[in-house]
């Protein structure tokens, strides 16, 4: 359960990466103002459908993996499931309530109406996951994760149980849930625009990165089931039939450049950021995509999305050639 905190907490900005796929998974909606609609269903995680949904979910739009979510709810509630004190009424002997185990003051400070209906039910899983994720982001996840976790509930055996727990979700792979129909300017910014590819090959290779949004990150992966950085653009470019290298240094150093202003869907976009990095050996890569857009996989805690590549750290574009 998260520890009370003031209820002088700053109020987040809620950052939207509800993210589209072109196909079976999480495909995006229409440009002219349609909902994203929903993916292929059935999940071997154990994990109660409505919850695994709720999951997903809050992970896409609070960035990050969906996995350390459904952790949480399994060590709090059992997905709800649980019989203890305070899941579906009242409190426990810590003072902590609902599925996701909130004390009131922190609830109060991060409560999320998840379902617009004007009421933050610390009870109701639409609001309390969110809620979960919500707390988890201000207190330094994806990136702090551990602190963010220990936050949550003082103790470090929990801190490791937690992660054990999603370890093993992550393990199982990304979910087949089928994920509500979200109307939002966020959802149609993740997936709904269309991408004019100029090769057949950047085509393919946009395809099967869209096909990979919400897999975890994975250092030193490049799929099936999760992907860093350089991984997800390699097995983008594997796909199309075209052979890159598989780090992102030796992607910048052995790819094309293409000068700021002139990128393409389907190009490489490379940032020098991170320890060691420089601007002849970048530390991160995505895939663009279009209109300032790329598919990405950013760090570990997070799932492979869609983010924008206008920053301070970009280094510049690539083009991947075809193999002779």
């Amino acid at each position: 359960m998260p520890v009370l905190i003031g209820a002088a907490a700053a109020v987040l900005m809620l950052v939207a990466v509800f993210v589209g796929a072109l196909s079976a998974v999480l495909p995006g909606s229409g440009t002219g103002g349609a909902t994203c609609q929903p993916g292929t269903a059935g999940s071997g995680t154990g994990i109660p459908a409505a919850y695994l949904t709720l999951y997903v979910k809050a992970g896409q739009r609070y960035g990050m993996g969906w996995h350390v979510l459904a952790a949480v709810g399994k060590v709090e509630s059992d997905h709800g499931r649980g019989r203890e004190p305070g899941i579906r009424s009242g409190t426990n002997e810590a003072g902590a309530a609902g599925p996701m185990q909130f004390l009131s003051g922190t609830w109060a400070a991060f409560g999320v109406d998840g379902d617009s209906d004007g009421d933050k039910d610390i009870y109701d899983p639409v609001d309390a996951v969110p809620g979960a994720a919500r707390y988890l982001k201000h207190e330094g996840a994806p990136e702090k994760i551990r602190t963010a976790l220990f936050h949550y509930n003082h103790s470090n055996t929990y801190v490791e149980t937690v992660l054990r727990a999603a370890r093993a979700y992550a393990k199982a792979g990304r979910p087949k849930t089928e994920i509500p129909s979200v109307e939002s300017g966020a959802c149609r910014e993740a997936g709904s625009f269309s991408v004019q590819a100029p090769e057949k090959a950047a085509a393919r290779a946009i395809a099967f990165a869209r096909a990979q949004l919400g897999k975890p990150y994975g250092w030193g992966a490049e799929g099936p089931g999760a992907f860093d950085c350089s991984g997800l653009t390699y097995a983008a470019y594997r796909a199309a039939g075209i052979t890159i290298p598989r780090v992102s240094g030796d992607q910048w150093n052995r790819t094309p450049h293409i000068p700021r202003g002139r990128e393409q869907p389907g190009d490489l976009v490379f940032f020098n950021s991170g320890p060691g990095t420089s601007t002849t050996n970048p530390g991160h890569v995505g895939l663009v995509i279009g209109r300032g857009k790329m598919i990405a996989a950013p760090h570990t805690g997070t799932v492979v999305q869609i983010q924008t590549y206008n920053r301070s750290t970009l280094l510049g574009f690539a083009r991947p050639a075809p193999n002779h």
